[in-house]
């Protein structure tokens, strides 16, 4: 649904309007210089051909490294898959892992893709009505509250939408409760880096039969590049491979040498993050003065998951209003909740501060009216 509302905007601002983004969640810079720089002498000395399935060996290794250097975790290269986004990543675990009819649990507000991926691979969707209480994330009293089996449990930290994370205690509690259940865990750790008081818990520090999907798109500011990675539980690596092999052939080479590059590039994507924090600030002081004064922790990513209960019941019709009243675009709460969300909006904030500024200003006034 965001993609619907950022085509909205997109031809408001074709036909000459002032349209600020807040829909969607991607970083508006580009990818680091290094980055560039790395892509250029790729397409210089490198034929650019298929690659191996799993991903040319140089980058499968430099992430390895990045789990000892970030987390401390000593990970064998070839758990590594590098996959055209997160998006392939998530595929290739639902279709490696699970079998139609299947069950598979992720909180509800969650990000509307795994949901729709599930959904068209005949995988029952089990939601779990996570709340402000919960950090609108996934608990075991949520769990045990589900009636009959689960083979699956998504969790993502930080969220989209919330920007809430899990603490060491709250992934420890998930993965001994998958573990001991035989579900399997997928852990969603595309916002790491973009975190704003303590840094991102990877799963892998409790579990090693767990799916750990990331990606360059968001902290390394690659999202038109289509290039992500996941860590596979070793009794599912060969038949990763070989749907990778069939479905996808390869990821783009030019993007794989490209990214190679990005774990050398953290001043300045780090640079981004701070500006992000800022942004972040800004909103959660000025939204409650437009009258929003409810919303989800955010503890990380770049986003602000606002009610709005108090100004409609439907928050899509409010989003369009606002968007064509004021030229702000913002994502509907429905898109993450179907059964709730008519009563909440997120609001990215991964613009630059000017615009965060304008848009809380346009805000403020469009709701006075």
């Amino acid at each position: 649904m965001v993609m619907d509302v950022m085509r909205e905007a997109n031809r408001l601002e074709a036909a000459g309007r002032d349209i600020l983004h807040l829909e969607v969640g991607q970083p508006s810079t580009a990818a680091p210089a290094g980055v560039l720089e790395a892509a250029r002498k790729a397409m210089d000395i490198d034929k650019l051909g298929y690659t191996e399935a799993l991903g040319i060996p140089s980058l499968r290794s430099r992430i390895a490294k990045h789990y000892l250097d970030m987390y401390g975790i000593a990970l064998a290269e070839d758990r590594v898959v590098v996959t055209t986004g997160s998006s392939g990543g998530f595929m290739l675990a639902f279709l490696s892992a699970f079998d139609t009819g299947d069950r598979v649990a992720l909180a509800d507000p969650g990000y509307p893709a795994y949901r729709n991926i599930l959904e068209s691979l005949g995988i029952e969707i089990v939601g779990l009505p996570a709340t402000g209480d919960d950090r609108y994330q996934p608990t075991p009293a949520l769990l045990d509250a589900v009636p009959g089996d689960i083979d699956g449990l998504i969790v993502a930290s930080p969220a989209n939408p919330t920007g809430t994370m899990l603490s060491d205690a709250d992934m420890k509690s998930l993965t001994a409760y998958c573990g001991d259940r035989g579900i399997r865990l997928i852990s969603d750790e595309i916002y790491h880096g973009i975190t704003y008081d303590r840094p991102g818990l990877s799963a892998l520090s409790h579990s090693q039969s767990a799916f750990v999907i990331n990606s360059f798109s968001k902290y390394y500011s690659m999202t038109g590049w289509r290039v992500g990675w996941m860590i596979v539980p070793e009794d599912l690596l060969r038949s990763v491979e070989c749907l990778a092999q069939n479905i996808y052939i390869s990821v783009p080479a030019l993007s794989q040498h490209a990214a190679l590059a990005a774990f050398d590039c953290t001043e300045e994507l780090d640079g981004n993050v701070a500006r992000y924090a800022a942004n972040r600030d800004l909103l959660l002081r000025e939204l409650p003065r437009a009258g929003l004064d409810r919303f989800a922790p955010a503890d990380g990513a770049f986003y602000i998951y606002a009610d709005v209960g108090h100004l409609t019941n439907d928050s899509e019709v409010f989003c369009r209003q606002m968007l064509m009243e004021s030229g702000i675009a913002t994502a509907p709460g429905t898109d993450f909740d179907r059964d709730r969300g008519r009563s909440t909006i997120r609001l990215s904030f991964a613009g630059d501060q000017e615009t965060m500024a304008c848009a809380t200003a346009r805000l403020r006034e469009w709701i006075g009216r």
